[in-house]
């Protein structure tokens, strides 16, 4: 009689849905030379708590056109996503879990450097880099404003897991 309690209640349950716990995790990248200049990017990856919302997706700044106005001042910027064959080959250095509001702070970082006015990039003041560290910086981490490498994702990323000792790759 127990058993046959045990399986109904078990039948009971499975009809609802399934509420398993959210989480998005931050995973800060960088690229080497190759086909594009180096960059820095964070890839976000989960499930937001409170919704449910499936999170895929990633963000870097970079200037609208690579050229060498880059080298003499100011150049349009922008928010841009690069698709899995560009992320599969980055290196992923570290990797922070996001809380819900942490989640939508980030969103609102990205949206705020996507509204960028006028020529918004900038080698060597607001780069991919920068939009790292900031973003870093926005998830509680250790960062170096002063750093001397600014213009080196993969480098700057190193630095910033040197400062955070609890970060793993």
């Amino acid at each position: 009689m127990f058993r046959y309690w045990v399986l109904l209640i078990i039948a009971i349950l499975s009809q609802f849905p399934a509420s398993a716990r959210g989480e998005v995790v931050a995973t800060f990248y960088s690229h080497d030379f190759g086909d594009h200049f180096p960059h820095a990017f964070v890839k976000l990856k989960g499930h937001v708590d409170a919704t449910g919302e499936g999170v895929d997706t990633n963000y870097g700044f970079t200037a609208t056109s690579v050229s060498p106005a880059i080298l003499m001042g100011s150049v349009q910027g922008m928010i841009e996503t690069k698709d899995a064959k560009y992320i599969a080959r980055s290196n992923p250095h570290f990797s922070v879990k996001m809380s819900d509001a942490e989640y939508r702070r980030f969103m609102a970082f990205v949206e705020k450097w996507r509204g960028l006015p006028g020529k918004s990039y900038n080698l060597g003041k607001r780069n991919c880099v920068h939009f790292a560290m900031e973003a870093a910086a926005l998830l509680g981490l250790s960062v170096n404003r002063q750093s001397r490498y600014l213009k080196k994702p993969k480098t700057f990323l190193l630095e910033v897991m040197g400062l955070n000792t609890g970060l793993k790759p």
